[in-house]
């Protein structure tokens, strides 16, 4: 039995022995690699799609999020209405989502109602058809959310960032407009679907309390379908970043709060500084007790809020900096964001500081291990970003022993000014 009068030992995040829950793969007949994570107490499970189908690969613009969206809008056999009412009958949630790369198709139920559920997944990638009426409503809504979101500072912030640090014509830094909904087409959109995610390239992540029989229903459902046949194209951007540095943007002449944004191109996860640059970004901007909260929101009260963090990017990166300030301190607001970069590059951050950081990325990687949904989400990251398991380990002991000195290197390799770009909306 318990003695609870005495205290139970404490231990810091940083001296536990945190271990990534190994993932067990098999392949379908098709060629399909699945990766699968049996856990959990609950009788749940997760079953996502994910496809080589993100913008990277479109030809016109928003033609790849437009077919994620309209998946199970209608099939051949079944109406968009139908289909919903067949997933909320078995108490089903299953969404769609585009990304710069991937598009994925996600599907969240009961163990036991996999049987009834996963054939109709398979209808959605070889049956859908993007009705036209289907097609309208979503120009329309998304063509009325375009227009109220341009009125809103942070949005102009967030798409001009990426334009300046990438080029307009690169995945990552175009942007949508009326016109691009105008120009969609039904036979582009099916063009697109038939390619990219009926004959396309693609991948299975499943997590959860799986039935015994799981690799056989997965088989079942989706092992003929004519998926990962042919080699996926090797497409290649080069990012082509604004040659001016500093913008200010007037939106709303009357408005009184400022949308700042500073940024620079930063490595992907594959550079041997990513991890020891996040440990140093969070010093930095990348959690409530920064320096950035410390001084900007705690001490000056300019914002409610400001964060940085690295990009997760799979081809390129960026650092940046984001706070929504008041109009009339914006330009203090960025003054203080470049002192705190000198200070990092002229002073070693002390080891109080630096302990409390590390138990707290620790702490928020074994918050993130927790459930079989977020596990396999870890997964997913590193296998789309080509990494290994060993990865997670190596990220681990680099959080755990980098020094002041390697971070006072980091911030004066990283943390010119002059590298920076800068935006501000108001």
């Amino acid at each position: 039995m318990v003695n609870r009068s005495v205290e139970p030992a404490i231990h810091e995040a940083v001296d536990l022995d945190i271990q990534l829950k190994p993932y067990i793969g098999f392949t379908l007949d098709n060629g399909v690699e699945v990766y699968t994570i049996d856990a959990g107490a609950e009788e749940v499970v997760m079953v996502e799609w994910v496809f080589y189908a993100g913008n990277w690969y479109e030809e016109k613009n928003i033609v790849a999020a437009t077919v994620n969206h309209l998946l199970k809008n209608g099939t051949k056999t079944k109406p968009a209405f139908a289909i919903n009412e067949h997933f909320e009958f078995y108490g089903a949630y299953l969404n769609r989502s585009c990304y710069n790369e991937t598009a994925t198709l996600t599907l969240h139920s009961l163990s036991k109602h996999l049987p009834h559920l996963l054939p109709v997944m398979a209808e959605l990638l070889t049956e859908s058809t993007m009705p036209e009426n289907e097609l309208a409503i979503y120009k329309q809504n998304q063509k009325q959310r375009l227009s109220v979101n341009l009125k809103k500072g942070d949005f102009v912030a967030n798409r001009f960032i990426d334009e300046y640090l990438y080029g307009k014509n690169h995945p990552y830094g175009k942007y949508t407009s009326a016109a691009d909904y105008d120009a969609l087409a039904q036979e582009e959109l099916l063009a697109y679907y038939h390619k990219y995610y009926t004959n396309g390239k693609a991948m299975l992540f499943v997590a959860g309390k799986l039935p015994a029989d799981i690799q056989q229903q997965l088989n079942k459902a989706f092992g003929q379908l004519p998926l990962n046949a042919s080699t996926l194209a090797d497409i290649q951007y080069q990012p082509q970043p604004s040659a001016e540095k500093q913008y200010a943007i007037t939106n709303d002449s009357n408005g009184v709060q400022a949308s700042i944004r500073i940024a620079r191109p930063f490595p992907n996860r594959h550079h041997p500084d990513f991890t020891k640059a996040q440990v140093l970004n969070n010093i930095f901007g990348g959690y409530f007790g920064s320096r950035l909260m410390s001084n900007i929101r705690e001490d000056k009260g300019y914002t409610y809020g400001i964060h940085s963090y690295l990009q997760n990017h799979i081809h390129n990166s960026a650092w940046l900096i984001s706070t929504e300030a008041g109009r009339d301190v914006s330009a203090a607001t960025i003054a203080e964001i470049y002192k705190e970069m000198q200070v990092l590059c002229d002073e070693l951050v002390d080891e109080d500081e630096l302990r409390l950081v590390r138990n707290y990325m620790m702490g928020s990687i074994l918050g993130d291990l927790d459930g079989p949904f977020q596990i396999i989400a870890r997964w997913k990251n590193y296998i789309l970003n080509g990494l290994t398991g060993d990865y997670f380990y190596k990220a681990l002991h680099t959080i755990r022993t980098v020094s002041a000195e390697e971070l006072q290197q980091l911030a004066t390799k990283y943390f010119n000014k002059d590298d920076f770009y800068q935006l501000t909306v108001v």
